[in-house]
């Protein structure tokens, strides 16, 4: 090939060649480069082309380094002139890495199994070495010049078994450490022919002071007892990339069970904040002592404001964070995790993909910056002739265009990062005279406090949780009580409410993330103390289960509502995240299950409280949520049965009550009915335990609590009747056909039925048996005077002191509204179809007047009572008050429902 002509006479339009590098690439090895198979490279071309290189007579050193050079003629060739994606360049990159490294392992071992023979473990099995890529390697991300994070870590102490006289038996920590140094010389020692990576190991165990070398035993201690914040960002990429005998294997799992825990923790991490905020600063600071006296330093498109770090750092901060608790998040590669983080709905989309697409542009950025010269650097050119290069090849006609492209990317960029972590940290106010904090001791807290807030606060001091508390936590907790005593002086929070933050936050001192959460989201800070300060029992919920805390984070909480199909898409996400790190064990989703319904019972439960949804929006909501529970872990429990004889359960879940009325509240239990549909000769056996495991699932209580209490008793025959019933033994039973019948107030039930989930199937049929139910034809009197029975039971079972008016057990409260509406539905429905829909107490008396069951305007009156009813029960038991008032507080409702009651049942 022709010498390509000098640089400063070469039109920046001309494409790839203007690289110096590339000049030098096609003089020096133009005879090799058509040894790469065209195309992207790939593992199968580049192991083609190292062949070929070696039957040229190139020693394994040698053939590595040049295959570096192909493959990056190659890239420069192919993303230059716009043929190549960014993730082509990036995935090519790592590709090389891979198969290089794995290449230079068969030759190490080679040589020092023929010196000290095989390392081997207690078991005689061979010992394993895994080299970890770290960073952008471990998440196939690499750029043209990247240098290589690696960490060397072997699965077992042992010994060789020495050379073929039974001599040089050396350890296993020896052997491997020698093969490090060997690798060292392969793949980063420069020859004639360059080098093939840059590799640094400042990144194991004690860094550079540590051993090059560790077992993962070693690792596994170190990282309990002395990984730092910013390790577990690093090891958050991590991923073995050699030798590919370990990962095709499986061998390489062995060390998921040491990095995830570490990486991702149970609880919601927002620790991580200070040390990453900490980790930028050094960079910043680090990058501006470069940049001084050298001002076109501080155009570094990888670490200067806006740049691929600050994308990097905001994506990252934001999986660790949550990524223990969500483990669909648990993923390499930034542009992806961008997606991930937006679907969980951590980020706007709209903001993902202006972060994407800065990423895709300062990468694309940072490649042709390193074309020029192979050089390890991330900073601008200062000529002009080379900045319109990088300009033309990424499509402009100038470099004006590009560089104002470039501020917006950037600034967008440093927007997002400084809002993630440079957040209103600090409370205005909270400082005293001359700027200096007061009070500075835990122990003069309580004086800027007064009444019980001061009392309660006088016991902290003495408390063993507090006196535990570390110097930086301790800290935070007195920031935050400074902005609570500020906002408390303001008005914008109460005394009652500081009160149960206080008791809420005692035992929880030693989660150091809760303080960290609310000091670094003052906007959460002032969310938890409206709702605590509304009622008493979210301050219970949240007690039973802090972690849901997070949840006031969400910028659109207010402005949704409960969507069952995303939380089940959710929940099979995290699901299949699961299987794919082998997590999925049944405690595992037990948990997962669990942490899912808390969170959305309680973004329910604080759009209650801040008056969002009405009564009757909250009971829908969680009777969807209780519908989606089911579904999942009907599912769920099927694919784990070991006696499952087909892909899909012929059963049917049928509500009851307040499930099946869709009243549910807080807390409620679950009125359900099984039955199936199946020929097989083992189907009872076998649905009788799919049930069991079912209500096992629901009730048992791990370390996340429960979901759901489970009331059977509805079934046929009740508590001594079958736990799963054949559907036309159901059908027979409810339609009063055999010895074996249904009683009146199982009928009274049925006016609340509906199918919940299952086979499609039944629903229809099940559908027509409870209209079957409901529309038969009954005598009036026995209907009446059995249903009046009932309520005298019911009534006898919950006194009231004679002043006061309970809201659902008094004469004209919500039971008799309740038991008039099942009177009418069973005795008329019949005549009057519109009754037989499920639409719940308040729709049915409107209805009932609608046909002329009821005079005009009775219907709608009592329906209008009814509901004012529910509301006083609903924010009774919020504040867990009884829910009896004084008689003229509701007398105007009690009359209404009196009226009913007096009309159709005397």
């Amino acid at each position: 090939m022709d010498e390509a002509p000098a640089a400063n006479d070469v039109n920046p339009a001309d494409g790839p060649l203007y690289s110096r590098f590339l000049q030098r690439l096609h003089r020096r090895y133009a005879d090799v480069l058509p040894l790469l198979p065209p195309g992207e490279p790939n593992r199968d071309s580049l192991s083609a082309a190292y062949a070929a290189l070696q039957a040229r007579g190139l020693d394994t050193s040698a053939a590595l380094r040049v295959l570096r050079q192909l493959t990056l003629e190659r890239l420069a060739q192919l993303d230059c002139t716009r043929q190549a994606s960014l993730e082509v360049v990036t995935h090519g990159m790592t590709w090389l890495a891979e198969v290089t490294l794995d290449i230079a392992w068969q030759q190490v071992m080679a040589d020092l199994d023929v010196l000290h023979g095989v390392p081997t473990k207690a078991d005689g099995q061979r010992a394993e070495m895994w080299i970890i890529g770290m960073g952008k390697l471990g998440a196939r991300e690499l750029n043209v010049s990247s240098d290589i994070d690696l960490i060397y870590v072997y699965d077992q102490d042992g010994e060789t078994l020495g050379n073929s006289e039974g001599r040089n038996k050396v350890s296993c920590q020896d052997y491997f450490t020698r093969a490090v140094k060997r690798m060292y010389a392969l793949i980063g020692d420069t020859t004639e022919h360059g080098f093939v990576f840059r590799v640094d190991l400042a990144l194991r165990p004690n860094g550079n002071s540590g051993p090059s070398v560790v077992s993962l035993d070693a690792l596994e201690e170190y990282l309990q007892v002395q990984g730092r914040e910013w390790e577990r960002f690093a090891w958050m990429k991590s991923r073995v990339v050699a030798p590919r005998s370990t990962v095709v294997n499986g061998s390489a799992q062995a060390l998921r069970g040491v990095v995830l825990p570490f990486v991702f923790r149970r609880y919601l991490d927002y620790n991580v904040f200070e040390s990453l905020r900490t980790l930028h600063q050094q960079i910043r600071d680090h990058a501006a002592k470069r940049s001084a006296g050298h001002p076109e330093r501080a155009n570094d498109v990888k670490l200067s404001r806006g740049g691929i770090r600050e994308i990097e750092f905001t994506v990252q901060l934001l999986q660790v964070v949550r990524g223990g608790q969500f483990p669909e998040l648990r993923t390499r590669p930034t542009l992806d995790a961008l997606q991930r983080v937006a679907k969980a709905g951590l980020m706007p989309q709209a903001t993902a993909d202006a972060l994407a697409a800065a990423y895709v542009f300062l990468r694309q950025v940072e490649h042709r910056i390193q074309y020029l010269d192979d050089q390890q650097t991330h900073v601008l050119p200062t000529r002009d002739d080379d900045l319109a290069w990088i300009a033309r090849t990424l499509g402009y006609s100038g470099s004006c265009t590009f560089l104002t492209d470039l501020d917006a990317h950037r600034e967008v960029v440093a927007q997002e990062f400084d809002t993630l972590l440079g957040g209103d940290r600090e409370c205005k106010g909270c400082n005293g005279k001359n700027g200096q904090r007061e009070p500075t001791e835990l122990d003069d807290m309580a004086g800027i406090f007064s009444g019980r807030i001061g009392e309660r606060l006088a016991q902290w001091p003495a408390n063993p949780r507090v006196q535990a508390l570390r110097d930086d936590a301790r800290g935070r907790l007195m920031r935050l009580l400074q902005r609570t005593a500020q906002w408390l002086q303001n008005g914008r929070v109460s005394e009652e409410a500081v009160l149960r933050m206080v008791d809420w936050i005692e035992p929880l001192l030693r989660r150091e993330s809760y303080l960290a959460l609310m000091l670094e989201r003052p906007s959460v800070h002032e969310r938890l103390l409206r709702l605590l300060g509304a009622a008493k029992w979210p301050a219970r919920y949240l007690l039973q289960h802090p972690g849901v805390i997070d949840e006031l984070a969400g910028g659109n909480l207010f402005d949704s509502r409960f969507d069952a199909a995303e939380f089940e898409a959710e929940l099979q996400a995290r699901r299949q995240a699961l299987q794919r790190t082998g997590e999925d064990d049944e405690e595992s989703l037990l948990n997962l299950l669990r942490r899912a319904h808390h969170a959305e019972q309680f973004r329910t439960l604080a759009r209650d409280v801040e008056g969002v949804l009405t009564v009757e929006q909250v009971a829908d909501d969680l009777s969807a949520l209780a519908d989606a529970v089911l579904r999942v872990t009907a599912r769920w429990c099927w694919d784990r049965l070991k006696t499952r004889h087909r892909e899909e359960p012929a059963i049917a879940i049928i509500g009851y009550g307040k499930l099946g009325g869709k009243e549910l509240g807080y807390g409620s239990d679950l009125d359900i009915v099984f039955v199936y549909d199946d020929e097989d000769e083992r189907a009872q056996e076998i649905y009788a335990a799919y049930v069991r495991k079912m209500i096992n699932w629901m009730t048992v209580k791990t370390a996340d609590g429960d979901l759901y209490e489970i009331d059977t008793a509805l079934r046929p025959n009740g508590n001594s009747g079958l736990l799963v019933t054949r559907f036309e033994a159901y059908a027979d039973y409810q339609q009063q056909r055999g010895s074996n019948t249904a009683w009146t107030w199982e009928h009274q039930a049925m006016t609340r039925a509906r199918f919940v989930m299952g086979l499609p199937a039944l629903a229809p049929r099940f559908d027509a048996v409870r209209c079957a139910v409901i529309s038969a034809p009954r005598d009036a009197a026995s209907l009446k005077a059995e249903i009046v029975a009932m309520r005298e039971r019911v009534r006898q079972g919950h006194p009231v002191k004679a002043e006061r008016f309970d809201v659902k057990h008094s004469p004209g409260a919500m039971v008799d509204a309740e038991f008039a509406v099942q009177y009418l539905v069973l005795l008329h429905t019949a005549a009057h179809p519109k009754l037989a829909d499920n639409v719940g107490n308040i729709a049915l008396l409107i209805r009932a007047e609608e046909v002329g069951l009821l005079p005009l305007g009775m219907g709608q009156a009592a329906a209008n009572a009814y509901r004012e009813m529910r509301r006083v029960q609903h924010r009774a038991r919020l504040n867990e008050e009884p829910t009896d008032v004084l008689m003229e507080a509701l007398a105007t409702e009690r009359d209404a429902v009196l009226a009913v009651w007096q009309f159709v049942m005397q």
